[in-house]
């Protein structure tokens, strides 16, 4: 059964390739629902409707961090990269560069 993840024919995929196409397609979700989510909070009057947005929205984020967390797990040097970058202070650009190399 092949879907839009694959852009190679899935049988001759390994299970753990497979796997991690199906983790990215997640990952790539649960983004996407989360600017979904954004746009109907940006604009929705009513606060309790809004509240069960946000609340959504949150699980939404939890989620996406929980499929990242796996993938990283799987990429050592993304997980390099990545910690390089994530909660610290500076220009973005300049931590990824410095996680770039780190990685290497």
């Amino acid at each position: 059964m092949a879907t839009d993840q694959y852009h190679e024919p899935p049988q001759e995929l390994s299970e753990e390739t497979r796997t991690f196409a199906r983790m990215i397609t997640s990952l790539t979700e649960e983004a996407e629902a989360i600017g979904w989510y954004e746009q109907r909070i940006a604009l929705e009057k009513d606060p309790e409707a809004k509240a069960i947005m946000e609340n959504a929205q949150q699980e939404e984020m939890k989620h996406f961090g929980m499929d990242l967390e796996f993938l990283l797990r799987k990429k050592d040097k993304w997980k390099i990269t990545l910690e390089a970058i994530l909660f610290k202070k500076g220009n973005i650009v300049e931590l990824g560069s410095k996680g770039e190399e780190a990685a290497e």
